[in-house]
């Protein structure tokens, strides 16, 4: 006996197919030419040239530039994502508040998540921070006459990255601030009623009751750490300097696949970022049992 699909299979099937199309296309098929490419000399012009695990045998023991790199990118991510998301959780507990100007609030630390990453405004920190920007106007306003050189010396020029990063709060504040809607003020008033005080009522009621958005937040900003590119791209115009004291992991990858054609390394490094990023996600997924609270368990 046959089983003919039904109209309705039918009519289902065409309406997920141009989702399933363009992930094979755009997703699936890429990754596995690119895992084939990782084992591969590959300059984008000639043949695909088979050198095994040559280029991940280079990539730790020959390029002195690619652990520097590693370092970049940890400082970067080890640094920004714990403040971006203190400043959002911040902000959110202010916003949590009765306000008729809340919603304009909202909109307004919302909107450098919208257009942050984007070339204009890497182009417009980086001129905040130029010798003659803002950041140094002010602090000559202040009475500080000495100009701080914040694109010459590695570690002012990697922080300016991390500002960036900080600043872009807006998606992570609406989450927290969604979490906070979702906390009853019962667990307030009780804990009035008994005396304590703010800073006792957020560590033993707000964390915990917000652990499961802190932890939903701390992986989704930890990946979009690791893949931040235009920032440090447009910032150090395109080199990583001053010293690679901005030479983000992905910044490298796009040096080494489309400034020096190595496109075989460039899908080597891909792919152990790939396996940095799940490792890192893993951890946190394994260590989530002893910080992530929820206040009922099935099973």
């Amino acid at each position: 006996m046959k089983l003919r699909p039904s109209g309705d299979n039918l009519a289902g099937y065409a309406f997920i197919s141009p989702f399933i199309i363009g992930f094979l296309a755009f997703t699936i098929i890429p990754m596995v030419v690119s895992l084939y490419l990782s084992f591969t000399n590959y300059d984008l012009f000639s043949t695909p040239q088979w050198v095994g695990l040559g280029n991940y045998i280079e990539m730790f023991t020959g390029d002195e530039k690619y652990w520097t790199t590693i370092k970049v990118t940890f400082t970067y991510v080890l640094a920004g994502v714990p403040l971006r998301l203190t400043f959002a959780l911040i902000v959110a507990m202010l916003l949590n508040r009765a306000s008729r100007m809340v919603g304009i609030y909202r909109t307004l630390f919302y909107l450098p998540s919208i257009i942050g990453g984007s070339v204009a405004v890497a182009i417009m920190w980086r001129n905040i921070f130029g010798n003659e920007g803002t950041i140094n106007q002010l602090l000559f306003f202040m009475g500080i006459d000495q100009k701080i050189y914040w694109y010459q010396e590695p570690t002012s020029a990697l922080w300016t990255l991390i500002l960036l990063s900080v600043w872009q709060f807006g998606s992570s504040m609406l989450i927290f601030l969604a979490g906070l809607k979702n906390i009853s003020p019962e667990y307030y008033e009780a804990a009035s009623v008994d005396g304590a005080n703010p800073f006792q009522k957020f560590f033993k009621i707000t964390l915990p009751l917000l652990s499961p958005i802190i932890f939903f937040n701390l992986v989704m900003q930890t990946i979009s750490a690791f893949m931040t590119f235009t920032p440090a791209y447009i910032i150090s115009k395109g080199e990583g300097g001053p010293l690679d004291g901005t030479l983000l992991y992905s910044l490298y990858l796009f040096q080494k696949a489309f400034n020096f054609f190595q496109m075989g390394y460039a899908s080597a490094m891909a792919w152990v970022m790939l396996l940095i990023v799940g490792i890192l996600t893993l951890i946190l997924f394994k260590t989530s049992k002893y910080w992530v609270h929820y206040e009922s368990k099935e099973g």
